[in-house]
């Protein structure tokens, strides 16, 4: 897919750029998400079949305090998945990187700052908190899912370069469960540059029984494919729904860093389902 197509026309992404470090919020490039939902079936005129959010860690956030002393801190950011648009990743990192050299009073006005730029660039409210490294903020590795990780299982492959969802299927003369199961093993390239984006993903459902073999391979399929993390867990979602049919389904996705930040992609059938704390022990 080349950039227009994408949304991606005016993208720093793949391209030499000049580091401002001063405040620059102009540096935000928002992308389109219904392009790529379009290709998933999902139109604009209908209700989205998920509620979800998109959780970004970032890990290169600095400013200057009002005496003109640095500050550095941990960010979060939740980005609504009814938000009309996905903010570029190297484009975030731009703007963080462009409140080095930027005067404020305190870490409250950095949020509120950061917020409403994010808010105006997704065109919905996005949620930020700021956690300066002076307060030593704890941070924890999530344990593994509590759920069944098919990663060890003893399959053939032959199948890198496109996601398949005909890999999909349910065991139809088994009785109904409600389980989880995940991989570690998922990998897809960024869209537009190629780069390599690593995670593990999780799949919580109550359906019938969930083909574990065929669900490896799939994830598997992903390897060589070209999305955005958001992208590719929409995907995820929207081949589980249509293939296995559960009756409760949430696809989430923990990516590993990339330029200070990692992106984590929560889609499900389910309004009220969080996404569970902590981090990946890769990221």
């Amino acid at each position: 897919m080349n950039k227009e197509a994408a949304g991606l026309q005016g993208a720093p992404l793949g391209q030499a750029v000049r580091y401002q470090d001063h405040y620059c919020p102009q540096l935000l490039f928002a992308v389109p998400r219904q392009p790529k939902r379009d290709e998933l079936g999902l139109r604009a005129a209908q209700p989205l079949p998920f509620f979800g959010v998109d959780v970004w860690h970032a890990f290169e956030i600095s400013w200057l305090d009002a005496r003109g002393k640095p500050v550095v801190a941990l960010g979060r950011f939740a980005v609504p998945a009814n938000s009309p648009c996905l903010v570029e990743s190297k484009s975030l990192k731009l703007y963080l990187n462009s409140l080095n050299q930027t005067n404020f009073p305190d870490a409250r006005a950095v949020a509120t700052t950061i917020a409403a730029d994010l808010s105006r660039a997704a065109g919905a409210p996005v949620q930020v908190e700021l956690l300066p490294l002076h307060d030593a903020p704890a941070r924890h590795f999530a344990a593994p899912p509590e759920g069944v990780c098919v990663d060890g299982l003893e399959i053939d492959v032959d199948t890198y370069d496109a996601p398949r969802a005909a890999f999909l299927r349910v065991r139809e003369d088994a009785p109904q469960v409600c389980e989880t199961l995940y991989s570690q093993l998922l990998k897809s390239n960024c869209l537009i540059t190629r780069q390599p984006d690593w995670g593990t993903l999780v799949v919580r459902y109550c359906g019938r029984p969930i083909d574990r073999e065929g669900l490896l391979r799939y994830v598997i399929s992903f390897r060589q494919h070209c999305e955005f993390h958001e992208q590719c867990v929409e995907r995820i979602f929207c081949d589980l729904q249509s293939r296995c049919a559960p009756r409760e389904l949430t696809v989430y996705a923990r990516y590993t860093r990339r330029g200070g930040l990692d992106i984590n992609p929560l889609r499900s059938t389910r309004a009220d389902f969080v996404f569970p704390p902590g981090e990946d022990i890769r990221q």
